[in-house]
């Protein structure tokens, strides 16, 4: 059997605004990697990293230049340009909250489906992403997959729409699967939807909200798609087991407001999937490296030991979100704080719907100053 070109695969997983710390990672590999090459024929995207690779996958043809143009887009973002943020606007979803909770039962109908009202993402996707050249790329070689993952409202599923060569299968686990489609600004839309402050999305006949909330290993699509290695860009601070510990000795006498417990529950979405997926990965390749390779080969399953790198914040993405509260517009400030939010408070919270130059220039300026500390290791991993 010919032996098939080895491919690198990028995963993207982020949630809200902290993907603008993937986009520094990214403009730093593209300075450094060679010019004019494509470093990853194989993108795989969740939340707001499916959004990332979407970028890339349209701007695939000059991957350096594409790493730049996001970088600039993340850094001069606003919060109008992802929901809308004028007074009316979120005064008319206040009230179809208020009625749906305090009234609904006497007029038998939900009208606030989100907190907020994500069209101008929709608009930012469309003008900024040429979802055509998606399907150009893949169809000339220069990418070989792109999967978007959102989850499945109805039956719970983690679905992976992904696009790519025809030697792509689609797959079926427990709780996901993969569907080959052609992708569309909908998908990407789908898969950012964080749950409750961003509507969901109608796809084939279903609706569909975050990723994250689902996929549980977010390395198996790419994996599927046949990368032989992987690189992870993640969001979560690696903190030491001595600064947990010290952690949870804190104590506190204050009630947790809904801003605290929402941006557990964000925290559980977006950064523990990943972390566990890589361990996972690094176990069953330690496995695999103890069977004689023979046996390897004549597995049923095709087993392979797959390289897997990760590259994480050098500091804690919650903790830079203070700056921006006072810039966000007055009204979103008060739907905020009405959450709990405040500059003593709530800030994982906060740090999902930061998109504001404020916080996401810092983030921009975090993940570049990353990537070119690992810029050896990064550069010796795209080499094996």
């Amino acid at each position: 059997m010919a032996k098939t070109k080895p491919m690198a695969g990028l995963v993207l997983t982020s949630g809200g605004a902290r993907g603008a710390y993937q986009a520094g990672v990214l403009k730093a590999l593209g300075e450094f990697v060679p010019k004019g090459s494509q470093p990853f024929p194989i993108l795989a995207g969740v939340s707001a990293g499916s959004i990332n690779s979407g970028f890339l996958a349209a701007g695939a043809q000059d991957f350096s230049g594409a790493t730049r143009r996001l970088a600039e887009l993340w850094v001069q973002l606003q919060p109008k340009d992802v929901f809308r943020t004028d007074t009316a606007s979120l005064s008319r979803v206040g009230v179809q909250w208020m009625t749906d909770l305090s009234l609904g039962g006497f007029f038998g109908g939900v009208h606030g489906k989100a907190l907020l009202d994500t069209g101008p993402l929709r608009n930012f996707m469309t003008t900024n992403v040429d979802i055509g050249k998606i399907e150009e790329n893949i169809a000339s070689g220069l990418l070989h997959g792109v999967a978007v993952s959102a989850t499945n409202y109805f039956s719970g599923t983690a679905v992976t729409f992904y696009d790519g060569a025809p030697t792509i299968k689609p797959w079926i686990r427990t709780t996901r699967i993969g569907v080959h489609d052609k992708l569309t600004i909908e998908h990407f839309m789908a898969s950012s939807a964080i749950p409750i402050f961003f509507p969901t999305v109608r796809l084939n006949d279903a609706f569909y909200g975050d990723g994250c909330i689902r996929l549980t290993t977010p390395l198996s699509p790419a994996i599927h798609m046949g990368a032989d290695r992987v690189l992870a860009i993640g969001i979560r601070y690696n903190r030491t087991p001595a600064a947990t510990v010290d952690l949870n000795r804190t104590s506190t006498n204050s009630v947790p407001m809904i801003a605290d417990i929402a941006g557990v529950l964000l925290n559980s979405m977006f950064l523990d999937g990943l972390e566990a997926d890589v361990e996972r990965m690094k176990r069953i390749n330690h496995t695999l490296g103890m069977i004689p390779q023979k046996q390897v080969d004549e597995h049923p399953e095709s087993l392979r030991v797959i390289p897997v790198m990760t590259l994480q914040p050098s500091r804690d993405l919650g903790s830079l979100v203070l700056e921006s509260l006072n810039t966000f517009p007055r009204t979103v400030r008060h739907l905020l704080r009405g959450l709990g939010a405040s500059e003593e408070k709530g800030w994982d919270l906060l740090s999902y719907l930061a998109f504001d130059t404020m916080y996401t220039q810092p983030l921009v300026e975090l993940g570049y100053s990353d990537g070119y500390t690992a810029k050896d290791e990064l550069l010796e991993f795209l080499r094996q």
